[in-house]
């Protein structure tokens, strides 16, 4: 069977380029299917753990999910199955204030799914894009067209909406899951240029998306011990019997794999498709995890919280398809 020819808009340095590659379709469904199984997946469990086992640790939960992350990359680079940059003190001293950031947004995203239902986070999720928006005005001088502020407006819309109408509201989750919100738009915001000036402080000139996993991971590691400690979390360790629990390491484990296949499942449906669909799928990939949430967790809900789910989430869809014809047209 012949490749197909899979052309997909871009922006690279300003200017839209057409970047035709030799897709098999086969291979992206089966890398969007791998993508939205592994990131609907990390949700659920995390969420899981959070509030079905009442695990009180969610920074210890990070620790150990990044530890494993650091394990399994590892691995994989002396396998020579993927390359990583080595870490140098200069590239520390470049990447660590992202990697506070990035640590906080962990954080915050753990604490939210503590007391929040997994829809209401999806939905809540959007003002990211919003306050992403914004930065991007203010900091890069970039102007967005109306299609795209209609959508953010509809995302704030919805968020307001769902909270009013959020039948389990709980008002320590939605401050965590608003500060997830600043932390993970500082986040990508910050990333684009601590990309340029890292790359020039490797040994190869490039930082490749498994150096970055393995940057992140291992430089929260001392930062997310340290908070361990500050947050009271190791008296908790030693008194809780869910560490005795074999089942409970199991599925501990198990999320720390999830949030390699994330990254790995990402890079491989970007690879087989490209950034437009992968926005796209992104933003669909919320309706079902959004359906399983409420289902899997036996989440209390009206007709009008279930309406204000279902807007937010088409108003994500609507963003993404925008952004898509803005691309196009710049």
């Amino acid at each position: 069977m012949k490749p197909s020819i899979n052309e997909e808009h871009d922006v690279e340095d300003g200017k839209l380029v057409k970047s035709k590659t030799n897709k098999i379709p086969n291979q992206a469904l089966l890398a969007g299917l791998a993508y939205c199984l592994s990131s609907c997946s990390m949700i659920l469990v995390n969420k899981f753990v959070l509030s079905s086992y009442d695990f009180n640790a969610g920074i210890s939960l990070m620790v150990y999910q990044n530890f494993i992350s650091v394990i399994l990359v590892t691995i994989l680079s002396l396998l020579g199955l993927v390359s990583t940059e080595p870490l140098t003190w200069r590239l520390i001293k470049v990447w660590f204030p992202v990697n506070v950031i990035f640590v906080g947004m962990l954080i915050t995203s753990m604490f939210s799914l503590k007391y929040i239902n997994v829809a209401m986070v999806t939905v809540l999720k959007n003002v990211t894009n919003v306050i992403t928006a914004l930065g991007e005005m203010y900091l890069f001088k970039k102007h967005h067209d109306s299609r795209v502020w209609a959508a953010l407006f509809l995302m704030i819309i919805s968020a307001i909406t769902g909270g009013i109408t959020d039948l389990s509201f709980n008002a320590t989750g939605y401050i965590w899951q608003t500060l997830n919100c600043f932390l993970t738009a500082s986040y990508s915001l910050t990333l684009r240029r601590v990309m340029d000036t890292a790359k020039q402080v490797t040994k190869s000139g490039n930082l490749n998306e498994f150096s970055m996993v393995l940057l992140n991971n291992i430089l929260s590691l001392p930062l997310g011990i340290f908070l361990v400690v500050v947050f009271n979390e190791v008296d908790y360790l030693f008194t809780t019997p869910l560490l005795r629990l074999p089942s409970f390491w199991l599925v501990m484990t198990f999320s720390g794999f999830l949030g390699l296949a994330i990254s790995f499942t990402s890079m491989w449906f970007l690879h087989q498709t490209g950034a437009t669909t992968y926005s796209l799928v992104g933003s669909l990939n919320k309706i079902p995890l959004s359906v399983a949430g409420i289902l899997l967790f036996k989440v209390p809900t009206s007709l009008q919280n279930s309406a204000s789910i279902l807007f937010g989430l088409l108003a994500g869809v609507f963003f993404a398809r925008a952004k898509i014809r803005e691309r196009s047209q710049s």
